[in-house]
C-alpha cells in the first residue's frame, strides 16, 4: 500500500458538475464555427485572475483554441519581466497583457500545444517550467465518490499533496476538500505565496479542489488560500491531509512523496495478524515523547525519532513492556496540550524528525518485539487559524451550533460526525496510521465526550437526537464504522477506548450492538483502588469495597487498567505521592499496589515514570528524573515493575483468560479488618494457576491461611516486599507445597507468611 499512484492518469472530468479539463476546447456550436474563433481572452477575466477572485482558473489560464489551428497560452508570472514560449524548436515571445503579470501568447497550431514557459525575471535570471494549467485532471469519478464512503482509504490516497508522474512529468497533485470556497489556491515558498498564481480546479459534484503543479520537490511548505462564500479571505489554511508540517511555532504543511516506507518488520506485521490480543499479555508503557527524556547540554531540546529508537526501545525491552503507547504526535501547535488539540492528523509532528525517521522509530520497535500504540484524537480540534476550522468559510468540519460543535471544557470544535465526507476523513485517519505506518492500535480519546450530547453541558446547553435522547446517534455510527474498517484491513491491530460512563457494550462487536473497539480502560477500578491505597492503613479496612468492587464487572468489557499520565497532572501529584505514610511505607505501598495490579484481571498501562517513582508531578517541559535511580528505593520499584512483566508475560494464568470469569476465582474477598485480599488467576490449560495475595497493612500475618484450587508446589514468583527492591525480606522460603484438606472452599490450602504492605504472587510448578 503507497497511499499514492506513482503515475497519475490524465481524466477529462466528466459532465456531470466536474470543470471542463484545459485540453477539451468547447464544443462547436451548430453553424462548425469554433466557439472561440477570432476572440482572446476578456479583459474582465483576466482582471478577476489578477484579482484571485476568479472561480475557474482553468477556463482562463492555460492552452485555449480560439480559431481553427490558433491557439492562445495564458500564464500569470508576476515575478517575469518578459517570458517566452517554447514549443518544439519555435520561441514564441509572450505579450503582457496586465502590469502585474498576465500573459499571453499565440500559437499555431492543429492540436493543443505542448509547451514549456521560460520566464526572465526583473534580474535577468531565467527559468523553464511547465504549466499547471496545460494538464488535465488526474482525479477519477469513482475516487471523487469514494469520499463520502465511511471506513475507505481514499482520503489519504486522493486528498492532500500526492507526488507522482502527469503525462510523464514530476510534480505534486494538490486536492483538498473545500465546497463552499469561491476559489481555493495553492500557495507556497515556490511561487512566493502568491495566491494568483496557482488556483485550482473544481469538481462540483463533490467540491475537491485539486492542481498538479509540475517540477516541485518534496521538503517545500505550502498552505492553501481560500476565498469563501462571501468573498472574504480567511487566514491561510494548512492541508487537512498533510503529510509532513513544519515545526511549531510554524505552521506550514511540508510537501513529502508519500511512497512505501522502507519497512523490515514483515515477521512482525506476520505474527501480530495470527495474534488474539484479548488472550494476550499486553502491558503497555505510556509515554509523552518530548518528555520522557532531554537532551539538557544542548539547549534541553528533544530526543528524536532516531535517539528514542536507540534509547526508548531498548529500555521499554529491558523493562519487559509489550507496547509503547505514544500521547498523541499528530502535529498539533501547542506543546501545553501534550498533542490532544491536533491540527494536522496525517503528520507525523517534526518536533522529533521527519516521517521517515518516524518510520525508523516503528521499526526499531517492531525488530525489538514491541508494539506501538498512538493516542488518537478524533473528538475535538482547536480553533487556531491555520486549522480545521471555518476551513471554507462555513462550518465545514464542524457543527454550526455551539450547542454541537464547541467543547465548554477544552475550548475545542467538535466534528460533524453527521457529515459523511468528516466522518470518511477521520475513519480513513484511523486506518492510516495502522496501515501506512503499522502502528499496532489506537487509543481513542474522550470517547464518552462523543457518545453524549449532553456532555458536560447543562439544561439548555445540548440539543437531543431525533428520539429526544442525549445520545450522539451520528457519532456512534461513526465509532462503529471506524472500529469495522481497522479491524478488517489492520489485522491484529486494537483500538481502545477511553470511555469513562457505563455505556455497554463499548469492547463488543458492532454485530452484537456493541461498539466495536477491542478493549476499553477500566477507569473505575482506577478510580476505586486509587482511593483505596491513598488511605492510611488503620483506615482502609472501611473502604475494602474499593478493592472488590472492580470484580461485580471485571468481565463485562475488555478491559486495560490505566494509571495514565492523567493521574499525575493538575495537582494529582505523582504515582508515589499518593501513598500514605513515611519513606519506607510509601514505597512498600507503591510496590504493592503495582503487584495487585499485574495480578489484577486486565490489561496493563502504566504512564512513564510511574515505574521509578518520580516523586514530583509530571512536567510535559523536562525529562523525567533520571536521577533519581541512584536511589535504591526508587531503582527498587523500577525491579518491581521489570520482574512484574517478565513474569505476566511469562505466566499465561495471568492473561490467556483476562476477558472471561472462568479465569478468575476469588480466594479472600472479605477480610477487610486484616486488609488482606487473595484470588487465583487461570489459564487455558489446568496447571496453569497463580495465587495473588495482598496485604495492605503494615503488619506481619503470620500463618495465614488461604485454599488453594489444586495441589502441588506454588513458587513464590514475586514478593514486592524482597529485600532487592528495598523491603523487609518477609517472606516464603521461595514457595511452599499444598496441603490437603478443605480451605476457603477449595480441596487444598497454602498457610502463609504475609509480609507488610506487600503483594505475592505464586505460581502452581507443573
Amino acid at each position: 500500500m503507497t497511499g499514492i499512484d506513482e503515475t497519475f492518469a490524465t481524466k477529462a472530468a466528466p459532465s456531470t458538475g466536474a470543470a471542463r479539463p484545459a485540453e477539451v476546447p468547447p464544443a462547436a456550436p451548430k453553424t462548425g464555427k469554433p466557439a472561440d474563433e477570432g476572440r482572446s481572452v476578456h479583459p474582465d477575466a483576466i482582471a478577476a485572475v489578477m484579482a484571485a477572485s476568479h472561480g475557474d482558473a482553468f477556463s482562463v489560464l492555460g492552452p485555449h483554441q480560439v480559431g481553427p489551428k490558433a491557439w492562445e497560452v495564458r500564464a500569470v508570472l508576476p515575478e517575469a519581466k518578459a517570458a517566452t514560449l517554447l514549443v518544439g524548436d519555435a520561441r514564441i515571445p509572450f505579450e503582457r497583457r496586465h502590469p502585474d503579470g498576465f500573459f499571453v501568447a499565440k500559437v499555431p497550431a492543429e492540436g493543443r500545444p505542448l509547451y514549456e514557459i521560460e520566464a526572465e525575471s526583473w534580474d535577468g535570471q531565467k527559468r523553464r517550467r511547465y504549466d499547471p494549467y496545460s494538464f488535465g485532471s488526474s482525479l477519477e469519478q469513482h475516487d471523487v465518490n469514494a469520499l463520502r464512503e465511511v471506513g475507505t482509504n481514499v482520503v489519504y490516497r486522493v486528498l492532500g499533496a500526492q507526488a507522482g508522474k502527469l503525462d510523464g512529468i514530476d510534480g505534486f497533485r494538490f486536492a483538498v476538500w473545500a465546497p463552499n470556497a469561491r476559489r481555493v489556491s495553492v500557495v507556497g515558498e515556490f511561487n512566493d505565496w502568491d495566491g494568483r498564481r496557482h488556483p485550482m480546479r473544481l469538481w462540483q459534484d463533490g467540491g475537491i479542489w485539486e492542481l498538479f503543479v509540475p517540477g516541485l520537490k518534496a521538503g517545500a511548505t505550502y498552505k492553501y488560500e481560500v476565498r469563501g462564500p462571501d468573498g472574504a479571505l480567511l487566514p491561510l489554511k494548512a492541508d487537512p491531509v498533510a503529510f509532513a508540517a513544519q515545526q511549531p511555532p510554524e505552521t506550514a504543511s511540508v510537501l513529502h512523496g508519500l511512497g512505501e516506507p522502507a519497512w523490515h518488520d514483515a515477521a512482525w506485521m506476520e505474527s501480530r495478524g495470527q495474534k488474539d490480543p484479548r488472550h494476550s499479555a499486553i502491558s503497555i508503557y505510556e509515554v509523552h515523547l518530548g518528555s520522557w527524556a532531554r537532551v539538557p547540554d544542548e539547549g534541553n531540546r528533544y530526543l528524536t525519532y532516531k535517539e528514542l529508537a536507540a534509547r526508548l526501545i531498548p529500555y521499554v525491552k529491558e523493562m519487559g513492556f509489550t507496547h509503547i503507547e505514544l500521547l498523541p504526535i499528530t502535529e498539533h501547535p501547542f506543546d501545553g496540550s501534550w498533542g490532544y488539540q491536533p491540527v494536522s492528523l496525517f503528520a507525523p509532528t517534526s518536533r522529533f524528525g521527519s516521517p521517515d525517521d518516524f518510520v525508523h522509530f516503528v521499526n526499531a520497535a517492531h525488530e525489538a518485539g514491541i508494539g506501538i500504540l498512538l493516542d488518537w484524537v478524533p473528538g475535538h480540534f482547536p480553533l487556531d487559524a491555520h486549522g480545521l476550522g471555518q476551513f471554507d468559510g462555513t462550518h465545514l468540519y464542524e457543527h454550526a451550533d455551539p450547542r454541537q460543535g464547541f467543547h465548554q471544557d477544552w475550548g475545542t470544535y467538535i466534528y460533524n460526525f453527521g457529515r459523511t465526507e468528516v466522518a470518511t476523513f477521520l475513519a480513513a485517519n484511523a486506518r492510516f496510521w495502522l496501515e501506512h505506518y503499522h502502528l499496532d492500535g489506537l487509543r481513542v480519546d474522550a470517547v464518552a465526550s462523543m457518545l453524549y450530547l449532553d456532555y458536560s453541558r447543562r439544561a439548555g446547553e445540548w440539543i437531543p437526537n431525533q428520539y429526544g435522547g442525549n445520545e450522539n446517534l451520528d457519532a456512534i455510527h461513526f465509532l462503529r464504522k471506524t472500529n469495522e474498517a481497522t479491524y478488517s484491513h489492520a489485522p491484529g491491530t486494537m483500538t481502545v477506548a477511553e470511555e469513562s460512563t457505563s455505556w455497554p457494550g463499548v469492547s463488543h462487536p458492532t454485530y452484537t450492538g456493541g461498539l466495536g473497539f477491542g478493549f476499553k480502560w477500566n477507569m473505575g477500578w482506577m478510580h476505586d483502588t486509587l482511593q483505596f491505597i491513598s488511605k492510611e492503613p488503620i483506615h482502609r479496612r472501611y473502604h475494602h469495597h474499593d478493592l472488590t468492587f472492580g470484580l461485580l464487572y471485571a468481565f463485562s468489557e475488555n478491559f486495560i487498567l490505566p494509571l495514565s499520565h492523567d493521574e499525575v497532572v493538575h495537582g494529582k501529584g505523582s504515582m508515589l505521592g499518593k501513598m500514605p505514610g513515611d519513606r519506607w511505607q510509601k514505597f512498600a505501598n507503591l510496590r504493592a499496589y503495582y503487584g495487585f495490579m499485574w495480578g489484577h484481571p486486565g490489561k496493563k498501562l502504566l504512564f512513564m515514570g510511574g515505574e521509578f517513582g518520580q516523586e514530583r508531578e509530571w512536567n510535559h517541559n523536562q525529562s523525567l528524573d533520571w536521577h533519581l535511580l541512584d536511589d535504591p528505593l526508587h531503582a527498587g520499584v523500577k525491579d518491581v515493575i521489570r520482574d512484574l512483566n517478565h513474569l505476566y508475560v511469562s505466566t499465561p494464568a495471568l492473561y490467556s483468560r483476562d476477558v472471561e470469569p472462568a479465569g478468575f476465582q476469588w480466594l479472600v474477598a472479605d477480610d477487610q479488618d486484616n486488609s488482606v485480599i487473595a484470588w487465583a488467576r487461570k489459564g487455558k490449560q489446568p496447571n496453569e494457576v497463580a495465587i495473588v495475595v495482598s496485604n495492605f497493612t503494615p503488619v506481619v500475618r503470620e500463618g495465614y491461611r488461604i485454599g488453594v484450587p489444586a495441589g502441588g508446589f506454588y513458587r513464590e514468583a514475586f514478593n514486592s516486599d524482597a529485600a532487592v527492591y528495598g523491603g523487609s525480606n518477609v517472606g516464603n522460603m521461595g514457595g511452599l507445597h499444598a496441603e490437603a484438606g478443605e480451605s476457603h472452599g477449595q480441596g487444598h490450602s497454602l498457610c502463609l507468611r504475609l509480609p507488610p504492605l506487600a503483594t505475592m504472587i505464586f505460581v502452581l510448578e507443573a
